[in-house]
């Protein structure tokens, strides 16, 4: 197998769950955000990990990400918060999974599934409503929800468990527009527990909320990029530098690292790589690494980026290809093939996170951690 492989802590994850969950406890219960494979860390062992650890709800994007883990043995509840297609109602109900709804057509189709499998009133397929409070891109608007409930109350198999909406700018520590969103999901509920509809679980907030704004934890939050060790800068609209004083004490989970496939000396004006895109200005010493960016390793880092090799930074130099990358290791003594090379995480006193990829890719970590492909194989330490 190419030596190059990611190292998924089991101890951080878990820790980071108990972290956030002593943090808004006992008001709010964790649904812990497993959608797109755990954002790279490997939904199935993650999702194990922290149930075991207590975790009670797992969020996922999509029907079949639920099944996955039902087939896996995760028996907590699952929520499907991007709601699902024509043709999985019957997937949904035959694996006790919970769908986001927004529309009378999915209610019509749960109804119908559980007919078919014989779901009476006594054991109800639960779903939670999704509200766009602002985000304008899945929900009902507050104008929509008199005409839904009417839906849900005529409803014989179906029961509403839950109501949810997302925030635009939780990060934002005094963006008015979140307010604004908490307000509108408050008169949302209102509306529905008029129309004589209860209930029981309510949630907004995603990590940076459940920092920055306790009044919208409501009684479950939803964590997602801090279970895995990182948040999106704080800001302030009035100050608008980064705070991060406000961040829980979580620590990334992910670790990318891989070996030295090969050294050359080489001499001084050098061309490196495709197109010659690095020349090097002095007699150099090259170390080609079996990583690239059919990887995930951006080609952003390229000549700009750098990795941990000897306990010593080491630049990358010429563009990343697909499957090899150079770095120049010049300077660091007794390189050789074999030695290990951190692309992601900490080494000695040297450490690079999914944020120093994420600056030099011009995006966020969540892109970098997603992006780390199927064919970098997960290792699990405890």
């Amino acid at each position: 197998m190419r030596p190059t492989w990611a190292e998924i802590s089991l101890t951080a994850l878990r820790n980071n769950f108990r972290t956030i969950q002593d943090y808004v406890a006992p008001e709010a219960a964790v649904c812990c955000v497993v959608k797109a494979d755990a954002y790279g860390h490997g939904a199935v062992e993650c999702a194990r990990a922290l149930e075991q650890e207590g975790a009670l709800w797992f969020g996922v994007s999509s029907a079949d990400e639920g099944v996955c883990l039902r087939r896996s043995g995760i028996s907590g509840r699952i929520l499907l918060m991007s709601g699902f297609w024509r043709g999985e109602e019957e997937a949904i109900v035959e694996h006790d999974l919970t769908a986001a709804v927004w529309d009378w057509n999915h209610i019509e189709l749960l109804e119908e599934a559980a007919r078919k499998f014989h779901r009476g009133s006594g054991h109800p397929v639960p779903v939670h409503l999704k509200v766009d409070t602002g985000m304008a891109r899945l929900g009902l608007t507050t104008a929509e929800l008199g005409s839904f409930a009417e839906v849900l109350k005529n409803a014989e198999h179906v029961t509403l468990e839950g109501m949810f909406t997302h925030f635009a700018s939780a990060e934002v520590i005094d963006a008015p527009d979140t307010e604004a969103q908490i307000a509108r999901f408050e008169d949302a509920v209102h509306a529905i527990r008029e129309h004589g509809l209860a209930p029981p679980y309510l949630h907004l907030a995603n990590s940076a909320a459940i920092v920055t704004r306790s009044n919208s934890w409501k009684n479950m939050v939803r964590p997602g990029l801090s279970l895995y060790g990182y948040y999106l800068p704080f800001t302030s609209v009035v100050g608008g530098a980064p705070d991060q004083s406000l961040e829980l004490p979580v620590k990334p989970v992910l670790a990318w690292k891989t070996r030295v496939l090969a050294v050359r000396d080489v001499a001084e004006h050098q061309p490196i790589s495709y197109n010659g895109s690095y020349v090097t200005p002095a007699p150099a010493r090259i170390a080609v690494l079996p990583v690239g960016y059919a990887d995930g390793l951006s080609r952003h880092l390229s000549s700009r980026g750098r990795v941990i090799v000897r306990n010593d930074y080491a630049a990358i130099v010429g563009t990343v290809t697909m499957d090899m990358t150079m770095i120049d290791v010049t300077g660091i003594a007794g390189v050789d093939v074999g030695d290990e090379v951190t692309l992601i995480g900490s080494c000695g006193r040297r450490s690079i996170s999914a944020w120093e990829h994420a600056s030099l890719a011009a995006t966020i970590p969540y892109e970098i951690l997603c992006g780390i492909s199927k064919r970098v194989p997960r290792k699990y330490v405890s």
